[in-house]
């Protein structure tokens, strides 16, 4: 990777941050969240085209998309009931990685089948970007792509494996990243295969 290609200052990817054992606790809980919050399909604004990924949310607030717009909302759109709480796990990880940074109110749960993606984006439906969005993977390794704050710009790559941390703050926070493709087989912690990624935001102002 050159130096033009480096991810912008304030990324972090911390390797094998969460190991086995933690991994499968992790698993557990999510689990037992999952029961109450039910990963649900997403739609794109205005088309109403389907997400290629399924994804539930844990903590006071979850993001949601679907015809009428992304937003943040206390509810599952499904369900109607309130999220469940964000495990502790995720808030010790957040106090480490940004300990200045106001509390996480949304935990993000996306889940990649075999050959599913996510194109390039920004996390921007938040009221601020003080906070660093702090990224967790879970199962088999994916292949990330990050760039700069505007789209069409230089990228670089690099593997996520079960376990790794990625933290998007200061000029990352707003940095275009997504998922190439998912490398099936390379995890055996999710029994059905397929690949977890926790985001933690904190939404609004504190």
């Amino acid at each position: 990777m050159s130096a033009q290609n480096l991810p912008p200052e304030g990324f972090q990817m911390l390797p094998g941050y969460f190991d086995r054992p933690n991994q499968e606790a992790l698993v557990e809980t999510l689990r037992a969240a999952l029961h109450d919050a039910p990963l649900f399909l997403p739609v794109m604004p205005r088309t109403g085209k389907p997400f290629s990924v399924r994804m539930s949310n844990c903590g006071p607030l979850g993001w949601v998309s679907d015809i009428k717009g992304y937003r943040y909302q206390p509810t599952h759109p499904a369900t109607g009931k309130p999220w469940p709480p964000i495990p502790q796990a995720l808030l010790e990880l957040w106090k480490d990685v940004a300990p200045d940074a106001p509390s996480p109110e949304a935990c993000l749960i996306n889940y990649y089948e075999p050959g599913t993606k996510m194109g390039l984006h920004q996390d921007k439906d938040e009221a601020t970007f003080d906070a660093p969005v702090v990224s967790v993977s879970l199962g088999d390794t994916a292949t990330f792509r990050i760039g700069g704050t505007s789209r069409g710009g230089k990228t670089s790559s690099m593997r996520l494996a079960s376990g790794d941390v990625v933290v998007l703050g200061g000029d990352a926070r707003l940095a275009y990243h997504g998922i190439d493709r998912i490398l099936t087989g390379t995890s055996t912690l999710l029994k059905n295969g397929g690949r977890i990624n926790l985001t933690l935001r904190r939404v609004t102002k504190p």
